[in-house]
């Protein structure tokens, strides 16, 4: 075997032992899910979100961190502290979604896999919210599935990054 292909085989074997670790940055207002515009967000609480987070990573072998902030540089702290800390990072922004310049220079500059996701279409919202300053810099975007929103971009991130490690 060459050191090539120890190198690889050391890899795959350092992944079967060490789960991913993900980053889920819940923005502003997300807090009040399950009460706020059920209509539009459903009945699931953010705490049931993460339960439902934290489960999926189990099976893709995923350790989850998850953190919710309403405040904009609170945010910006997490994602500039995600370096070295984790693999990959999925974010409902929220409103900051269609507002934050200084979102989307985290993202860019931290350069980890990232996948935005929201519970609504933002598309078929307000004409406001179909720009997203987060989308330029991110791997991917799902909108619309509710929380399988959630789940189908925690998946997708674990699909990138488990390709782009082996």
């Amino acid at each position: 075997m060459n050191g090539h292909a120890v190198a690889n085989n050391l890899k795959v074997l350092e992944l079967t032992l060490t789960p991913l670790s993900i980053l889920v940055l819940h923005g502003p207002n997300l807090n009040l899910l399950g009460q706020r515009e059920p209509g539009i967000y459903g009945s699931l609480t953010l705490e049931n979100i993460n339960r439902l987070l934290e489960a999926e990573g189990l099976k893709l072998q995923a350790k989850i961190t998850t953190f919710q902030s309403n405040h904009e540089g609170v945010l910006l702290d997490k994602i500039h502290g995600s370096l070295g800390q984790y693999q990959g990072i999925v974010i409902n922004a929220g409103a900051y979604t269609h507002t934050s310049v200084a979102l989307r220079d985290a993202i860019a500059a931290v350069n980890l896999p990232t996948v935005e996701v929201h519970l609504s279409n933002i598309y078929r919202r307000e004409d406001f919210r179909h720009y997203s300053y987060i989308a330029p810099v991110v791997i991917g975007q799902i909108s619309g599935f509710g929380v399988q929103s959630y789940l189908l971009g925690l998946q997708a991130l674990v699909h990138h990054l488990s390709k782009d490690e082996v």
